[in-house]
């Protein structure tokens, strides 16, 4: 019998579970099925730059730091944008280029309140498994 260990793939899979409207996109974010906050976004608009949402589809998260935002989440591997954060905001159209913000209640379209608060809930997942150098994605449906 071989003692060799078989290698197991460790990340962690958020989903971003999406509701579009003219005026902007809505969604859940949970984790094995479990709520951890809600999410708003600009609407969908054929992934223009600064002005849609990012397509549905999965992608890696990383730690990325900035002195607008300190230390937060960014997005990789978005088809033909780039800089797609995670960041706190509470109206996506006065608020948002393109990125997502975590807030902890929805309170219209594209709008909700306590955003640096749901966001920091969300760092507090998502930050010790990057640290230890595991895998995390996002996974974004409707």
């Amino acid at each position: 019998m071989s003692d060799v260990a078989v290698a197991k793939e460790v990340f962690m899979e958020l989903y971003l579970i999406r509701s579009y409207f003219e005026a902007g996109t809505n969604g859940r974010l949970e984790i094995d099925g479990e709520l951890i906050c809600y999410a708003i976004e600009l609407p969908w608009k054929n992934n223009e730059r600064r002005v849609s949402c990012i397509p549905e589809g999965r992608y890696a998260l990383r730690k990325r730091y900035s002195n607008r935002f300190d230390w937060h989440l960014e997005v990789l591997g978005v088809e033909g944008r780039s800089f797609i954060l995670f960041h706190p905001a509470n109206d996506a159209l006065k608020e948002l280029n393109g990125c997502i913000a975590p807030v902890s209640q929805l309170s219209g379209v594209g709008r909700g309140t306590a955003s640096r608060m749901a966001f920091s809930k969300l760092k507090e997942l998502v930050y010790p498994k990057l640290e230890q150098l595991e895998e995390v994605f996002l996974v974004v449906e409707s």
